[in-house]
């Protein structure tokens, strides 16, 4: 047996954040990291192996980020977790002893156990594992055909990558626009426009409900309305799950969606001091309606990583994890689409009384530049208090960076009046007009309504 002062396992993005900021905020601690993979996914990086960058070596997470601030790092698997023992075991029949244990456990796909045919070749998924996804490309270097289910971000990115790559694609999804969880239908019917435009067949208002094949492999997908679509392979692309099988036997609690409950600190609940869990195994709550909240995002892994590793030892009333904004971007071509907070659908479900406002403006000034693009924001606000609830942006490139401070606006709870007196940097090549900034001016819209 093996002690150690902080055992991390699992070693996604959470993993690897706690680890290193672990490190760095107490760095006479040894931080032992026991992860599967030999070599990991940059997460978010994965649809555009598909095209983009054509193969999973070049989307790789350094180890040096962790081994130049002295993690540890050991390939194997975390089989078992004595929590009485405060101890862990793999499937190379070690034991590790820990003083503090992080898990960052990740997540897997969902793969539906009513869809029908899910077990023909050429049946795919969308997990964060090189070996499979290598195999996976390999596969498809033959097939001409593609069906992915699932509009979020994933199918969306997988079903553009493959295009690019000459693949007859189409995209199907039972909601009525692309992108929905994320985007108000405006800005989900702007995207599939740009989908179309560059190739992609869009299916919506229609799920599959069958995947047939002949040979035992995929022929043709069933939709709900009793369509067929002929086709080479299927990919599924409808959700994630966490993975918490391992800590639900060690007797760790998991809520009603099967994430690890935990406190604002991302320690374990009933309140433990020596186990966090971060990442898509953890519970999060969504930052504007308390519920409890299924989010996958590297990003908000990250921050949750952050927060563990930071308060670790000593806990600190300035960094608790208050709940995830949910903040996405993703780009279609050189058009970009960013949003933070929750959507003024959502809001409405949720019976928070909202005003909205959107402004299209420019990303430069003058206009006339070659690399203008239109940028439209739209804000939603409480009505109430004019405090921001959401954000949507659909622009250029610089879309992610403005969807990132419309997210720090949410967090810090700024209200538009605050939102009308903000100093902004411009300049001609990289911002719109400082009269004319397209945040600020949706803050107007919502100003006068409320008045």
């Amino acid at each position: 047996m093996r002690k150690v002062d902080v055992l991390v396992v699992g070693g996604g993005a959470s993993g690897l954040q706690a680890a290193i900021t672990t490190k760095s905020t107490y760095p006479d601690k040894e931080v032992v990291m026991v992860r599967k993979e030999k070599q990991v996914l940059i997460p978010c990086g994965i649809p555009y192996i598909f095209g983009t960058l054509g193969e999973s070596d070049k989307n790789i997470l350094p180890d040096k980020n962790l081994t130049s601030v002295g993690v540890e790092i050991v390939i194997d698997e975390v089989t078992a977790i004595n929590i009485k023992e405060h101890s862990c075991s793999t499937a190379s029949g070690n034991t590790y002893q820990y003083e503090k244990l992080i898990l960052a456990l990740g997540s897997v796909p969902t793969l539906p156990p009513w869809l029908k045919g899910r077990e023909l070749e050429h049946v795919y998924t969308i997990p964060k594992n090189k070996i499979y996804l290598d195999e996976m490309l390999g596969k498809l270097k033959d097939l001409k055909k593609i069906v992915v289910v699932g509009a979020g971000f994933i199918g969306v990115e997988v079903s553009d990558e493959l295009k690019k790559k000459g693949y007859d694609v189409t995209l199907v999804e039972l909601e009525e626009t692309i992108l929905n969880r994320a985007f108000d239908e405006e800005f989900g019917r702007i995207a599939e426009e740009h989908l179309l435009e560059r190739g992609v067949k869009v299916v919506t208002g229609k799920g599959i409900s069958e995947i047939k094949g002949k040979d035992g492999k995929v022929d043709h997908v069933v939709l709900t309305n009793g369509e067929t679509i002929a086709t080479d392979a299927v990919i599924l692309s409808m959700g994630y799950s966490p993975n918490t099988a391992i800590a639900k036997e060690a007797g760790i609690e998991l809520n009603e969606f099967n994430f690890i409950k935990t406190c604002e600190y991302m320690r374990v609940l009933p309140c433990t001091t020596d186990i966090v869990a971060v990442g898509d195994c953890a519970e999060k709550r969504d930052f504007i309606t308390r519920k409890l909240d299924q989010t996958m995002l590297a990003s908000t892994a990250c921050a949750e990583a952050r927060t563990a590793g930071m308060n670790l030892y000593h806990l600190s009333p300035c960094k608790p994890f208050t709940g995830t904004i949910a903040i996405y971007a993703t780009a279609i071509g050189e058009h970009a689409f960013g949003t933070a907070g929750i959507t003024e659908f959502k809001a409405k479900q949720e019976n928070f009384s909202v005003v909205s406002g959107s402004f299209t403006g420019v990303d430069t000034h003058p206009g006339n530049l070659s690399h203008t693009h239109k940028q439209m924001v739209k804000l939603i606000v409480a009505s109430d208090c004019g405090m921001i609830l959401g954000g949507e942006v659909y622009g250029g490139y610089s879309t992610g960076e403005l969807t990132n401070a419309i997210g720090f606006l949410i967090q810090n709870r700024v209200t538009t009046k605050a939102l009308l007196t903000m100093q902004i940097g411009t300049h001609p090549l990289l911002t719109g007009s400082p009269a004319a900034y397209p945040l600020i001016k949706a803050a107007e819209v919502v100003f006068k309504k409320l008045r």
